[in-house]
């Protein structure tokens, strides 16, 4: 069990939202200390890349004011198709220190990016039934996506302690909240604005990651098109309120039309997942993100795929105190389910 610390905040910069978590350790247990949930112009952030740094700076500056964060160290994360790169291979059985020093010659024939371009990093998961193999997580990030984001959160007055993965982050905050069965197969899904993180754990421990460029701003470019309407409209619609003569009810059959393309990029990723591991089954799966607000939502990865879905609890096990509108941060809290798992993080981790 990791714990954040008195000193850090999990801050989750998403495309549409900005989300922070602060946590406290109280009688071994997990506890609510702040929670904020900022919203971000569109465009700001595309695909994981940050396209206006300034304005971005200064929303961050913003929330900080209106959250009154006074902590400054912050562990931040990253995710997106086209600049992280996780993968799952197999070596000969070597020391941590051993792989220190060849990570970089393992790493050259998976890194579809010039290897002075990344920052990599790995974990070693364990043996393999195979004598002398091991299996290791290898992680390559670009390095000027990592700058950017920890040059803006540095001008906007934070320290950022560590960068994670969103897809480890979603791990993180599994393991304190849920029982971890041997053997069984539980996916993590993170379905933001403009990204789909999936994660597939094996007893705890991921053994499959993808990130796909899709997310519920197909929904909102749906809505805004369907019924001649701003953005800030179709987000209304999408959270079930009514706008300009335009019934939920009207809004939910363009937004299941919408889905569409969600669903297919999913099932076509459980389906890979099967086709590489002799046809394991997936037991569940754990919906996070602004998705997981839309209405139906579940049912309908649960239809399309087949397997059980379930809306994410990164507070099940987390202490809310009564100064917190409990009601409020149970229905938020899909969307602050990276934020949690970065909140639990502390220097040194692996």
């Amino acid at each position: 069990m990791l714990f954040g610390g008195k000193d850090s905040i999990g801050l989750d910069i998403g495309s549409s939202y900005i989300k922070t978590v602060k946590l406290k350790e109280a009688k071994g247990n997990y506890e609510l200390e702040l929670f904020n949930i900022y919203p971000l112009p569109p465009e700001l952030i595309v695909d994981g890349s940050i396209i206006d740094s300034l304005r971005l700076v200064d929303s961050l500056k913003d929330m900080i004011k209106q959250a009154n964060i006074k902590t400054k160290n912050a562990v931040i994360s990253i995710s997106g198709h086209s600049s992280v790169i996780i993968k799952r291979i197999s070596l000969p059985e070597m020391s941590e220190e051993e792989l220190s020093e060849s990570i970089k010659f393992e790493a050259e024939q998976y890194v579809p990016f010039d290897i002075e371009d990344v920052i990599l990093d790995f974990q070693i998961i364990g043996p393999k039934e195979e004598p002398g193999q091991m299996d290791v997580i290898l992680v390559a990030v670009k390095k000027d996506i990592i700058n950017e984001y920890i040059s803006v959160v540095k001008e906007a007055g934070f320290n950022p302690i560590i960068v994670d993965i969103d897809s480890f982050a979603l791990e993180n905050m599994y393991g304190i909240n849920y029982e971890i069965e041997p053997g069984k197969n539980v996916a993590l899904l993170n379905i933001g604005a403009s990204i789909i993180n999936l994660s597939i754990l094996k007893g705890g421990i991921s053994v499959f990651t993808r990130d796909s460029s899709l997310g519920s701003n197909l929904h909102s470019e749906a809505l805004q098109r369907e019924f001649n309407i701003s953005y800030e409209n179709a987000e209304k619609l999408k959270r079930g309120e009514p706008v300009e003569n335009v019934s939920p009810e009207d809004a939910n059959s363009v937004i299941e039309a919408a889905s569409e393309e969600i669903l297919s990029e999913i099932v076509r990723s459980f389906d890979y997942y099967r086709s590489t591991t002799l046809h394991e089954d997936i037991s569940e799966a754990i919906l996070s993100g602004g998705c997981a607000l839309l209405k139906n939502m579940p049912a309908m990865i649960a239809e399309r795929a087949g397997i059980e879905t379930k809306i994410v609890e990164p507070f099940r096990n987390i202490k809310i105190p009564k100064k917190f509108d409990a009601s409020y941060i149970h229905e938020m809290a899909p969307i602050l389910a990276v934020s949690v798992g970065l909140a639990l993080r502390k220097q040194g981790d692996r």
